[in-house]
């Protein structure tokens, strides 16, 4: 009898292809603000009903140049820049101490559209964290206090163990406190671009970026 554990696996992709046909993303349509132009896009992702619109990469890189990525939740967009929320001891918080520049990227597969936002990250004020903490759900903030993100631990039963003895805690107890090591990041964008699918792949590639001026620019990018 045949070994099959023992045969290499092959996963044949190059087949696997779209045609994107949905629309397309002209100068004279767009937005001179790609704030303003985020926020259209982002409004109808919402109008189509993706799930998690939200959800981004978000890339950072240690000193040396190491890069690592993983998703998480926008929070809030404003000419300041993009917000997200997590554990400042985790892995992607030290990389941000050590090197504060970091890379988003959002994409929207059913629209066939993608952004990709480039800027220096800064911590939000206190009292923006403990706005934001304070509106999520109380499990989800317990649920903070109870993971030492990026740590190495022995099993699931520490982490539910910790939960459990929180959720004692603050029994009958709708205010959580906000931990010293958790709150908000801002990307500050130097480049956002736009990205639209288009048939046989000259996709629609619009990329600001802000002059000495601090004015947003706009060029076309070849695809």
């Amino acid at each position: 009898m045949a070994d099959h554990a023992a045969q290499p696996l092959k996963l044949s992709l190059a087949d696997l292809r779209e045609n994107y046909t949905r629309g397309g993303l002209d100068e004279s349509a767009a937005n001179i603000n790609p704030i303003a132009q985020f926020e259209a896009w982002f409004a109808e992702a919402r109008r189509a009903g993706l799930r998690e619109p939200n959800a981004m990469t978000l890339a950072t890189a240690t000193p040396d140049g190491r890069p690592s990525a993983r998703i998480v939740l926008l929070k809030e967009v404003d000419e300041a820049g993009f917000v997200f929320y997590t554990n400042y001891e985790s892995r992607k918080a030290k990389e941000l101490r050590e090197n504060p520049r970091a890379a988003l990227t959002l994409y929207w597969a059913e629209l066939e559209r993608e952004v990709r936002i480039e800027g220096s990250v800064k911590r939000v004020s206190r009292a923006e964290s403990e706005r934001y903490f304070q509106s999520r759900p109380k499990g989800s903030r317990l649920g903070a206090w109870a993971s030492p993100q990026s740590a190495v631990i022995a099993d699931r039963k520490l982490l539910e163990k910790r939960l459990k003895d929180l959720e004692s805690r603050y029994s009958g107890m709708d205010e959580v406190p906000l931990p010293e090591f958790w709150g908000g990041y801002r990307v500050e964008p130097e480049v956002i671009e736009f990205w639209q699918g288009r048939p046989n792949r000259l996709h629609d590639r619009l990329q600001y970026w802000r002059d000495e001026n601090n004015l947003w620019r706009r060029e076309r990018l070849a695809p």
